[in-house]
């Protein structure tokens, strides 16, 4: 092993890369891997034997992932590729996204889980359209921190004032959109100059490497500690009288004796226990997956939401949602589709599409009956049962669905709730 990190449980930070072709997406990763020593003595072998067959010296690190690009270039289809690596302060699942404009539907995928977007540019080409295109995808999948990363700061001296023009062209374009932060860092993935190591050629810049800046960044807010949403998976029966009903906790926290509801029959009662795998709990908190027993003995069956007596929570047959349609049959508002929402699986019609979105310009475009695979549309969803929903921008989990063709099985769009 290559100095290999040991870790404890910490936290995770899931964030996607993305960038335009020949920005330098995958040396950056590389670079992660190496010098965050999260890289086998095999891979690295198998890297610098590489290397060398194309006749150049050390280690071609943009050839760790060079395995899932020659893939690409033979048309087999990979939606995202996950990375993951660890460092005593946090573990990293880094979702890394092709940089074609057709792969839209990709970054979208990527992206639906995503804590942090880490947008790379070319510090020669500055700001292209595939910056902003890549920047309103995560804006619309309410990423909440982006970190605007310029690469090849080594091709041009180390130029402070063309970081600095980079940022403020930037700038302009994000102003409008709704991330919560949005950091700059200048790097040269090849030289590592403030990837892991802040190196020596940049000494104008005061802000943290990527890593420390990645280590560090403040998530606990990320989650919705609020609404308290329980999709029930399973139900559990143990002899006469054991009923649990299994599941993640999607927000919100519980505790037991707390007044809950099931949705959608509306019925009352309260926690009796919490159990999970290690055993009883007192309380429990998103993201944890439990069992959660009642007081009384009420129908609750797999699909049924278990919310707090408290919450107002909508429970509807019709909303808004913006989609981003991922399949090469195009939608046709005549075909049956089911909406996946959580655990409950229902039958829809799409009985609008109020506007297209385009990305490249930020701009609305008109209506219609169809769309293509990777556009991006406000559609209108009518559902043949009731569903527990929150808006996207509350609650990711409980704001979001996928669309399956009903005659195909395809997953169709991936939807977020408006």
């Amino acid at each position: 092993m290559h100095n290999r990190i040991e870790y404890n449980h910490s936290e995770l930070l899931r964030f996607i890369s993305c960038g335009s072709v020949d920005d330098g997406k995958s040396t950056l990763i590389g670079r992660l891997l190496h010098d965050s020593k999260s890289i086998f003595e095999d891979q690295l072998k198998a890297v610098e034997n590489s290397t060398r067959r194309r006749g150049r010296d050390g280690i071609d690190l943009s050839l760790l992932t060079d395995g899932l690009e020659a893939e690409r270039e033979q048309g087999i289809t990979i939606d995202v590729a996950y990375r993951y690596f660890a460092t005593p302060k946090r573990k990293f699942i880094i979702a890394d996204t092709p940089g074609h404009e057709q792969y839209t539907r990709n970054m979208a995928t990527g992206a639906s889980t995503a804590n942090l977007a880490v947008i790379l540019m070319d510090a020669r080409k500055g700001v292209l359209t595939q910056s902003r295109r890549h920047a309103y995808i995560a804006n619309l999948l309410r990423i909440p921190h982006l970190v605007v990363a310029v690469n090849k700061m080594d091709l041009v001296d180390y130029g402070c004032d063309v970081f600095t023009n980079i940022c403020q062209a930037f700038a302009e374009y994000v102003a409008r959109l709704r991330f919560r932060d949005v950091i700059y860092v200048p790097i040269s993935a090849l030289k590592g100059d403030m990837v892991v190591e802040r190196g020596d050629n940049m000494p104008w810049y005061d802000g943290p490497a990527l890593l420390q800046l990645i280590e560090s960044i403040e998530i606990d807010h990320d989650v919705n500690l609020k609404d308290f949403r329980f999709p029930v998976q399973w139900v559990c029966r143990s002899g006469n009288d054991f009923r649990g009903y299994m599941g993640r906790i999607e927000s919100g926290m519980i505790t037991i004796g707390d007044a809950i509801k099931v949705l959608p029959s509306g019925r009352s009662s309260r926690i009796k226990q919490i159990l999970t795998h290690d055993g009883p709990l007192n309380h429990a908190i998103a993201p944890q997956s439990v069992a959660i027993l009642l007081e009384d003995d009420l129908d609750v069956s797999r699909g049924d939401m278990i919310v707090s007596s408290v919450d107002e929570v909508q429970l509807v047959n019709e909303f808004a949602a913006d989609i981003c349609w991922l399949d090469q049959q195009p939608l046709d508002l005549r075909r049956k589709y089911l909406v996946k929402h959580a655990t409950k699986t229902v039958k829809v019609w799409i009985t609008r599409v109020e506007y297209r979105v385009d990305v490249n310009a930020s701009e609305l475009v008109g209506s219609g009956n169809s769309l293509q695979m990777n556009d991006i549309a406000r559609i209108g969803v009518k559902s043949q049962q009731p569903l527990v929903i929150d808006s996207y921008g509350r609650n990711r989990a409980t704001g979001s669905f996928i669309l399956i063709d009903e005659a195909t099985n395809h997953t169709v769009a991936a939807g977020m709730i408006a």
